[in-house]
């Protein structure tokens, strides 16, 4: 009926699609899978099964920790750099977030060393400043960890 080539074909077809169905998540690491119709799901470390031709690896969260550099504070004319420290929490929240994260943490920084009640010792103000960043964070399903003041 159907011809030896034909069937090559659909076998190799079918073993193309079982290989893209397997999905290998290392450790730290977490995916967002967006389906056609825009249902999300995540799924975490370990091997997974997927559907190649209806899902699609939207994001990879890793939960390491990330470093943002800030070169451009200034308070009473003297200029201040900040590295700050931030690991994701809860992913399904921090998801929304990921893509502006930077610019989030650049203007709440901003923001904090502008105010008024901005401690006078480097410790305080350290302390201070991730205390104002993770008020900020921590319902986004972020966490600032270390924030260091030079």
């Amino acid at each position: 009926m159907f011809s030896p080539l034909v069937w090559m074909l659909c076998i190799a077809v079918g073993l193309v699609l079982l290989a893209a169905s397997v999905l290998r998540i290392p450790e730290g690491q977490i995916v967002a899978l967006r389906r056609i119709g825009g249902h999300e799901r995540h799924i975490g470390p370990g091997m997974h099964l997927m559907l190649p031709l209806l899902e699609r690896v939207a994001r990879k969260i890793s939960l390491a920790g990330t470093t943002l550099r800030i070169d451009d504070l200034e308070r009473d004319g003297s200029a201040l750099q900040a590295t700050i420290y931030f690991q994701v929490l809860d992913p399904e929240r921090a998801d929304r977030l990921l893509d502006d994260t930077g610019s989030v943490l650049r203007a709440r920084t901003r923001e904090l060393v502008a105010a008024s009640e901005f401690p006078a010792s480097t410790q305080e103000r350290a302390g201070w400043l991730k205390r104002g960043l993770n008020e900020r964070l921590r319902e986004c399903g972020l966490i600032v960890a270390r924030v260091d003041l030079s």
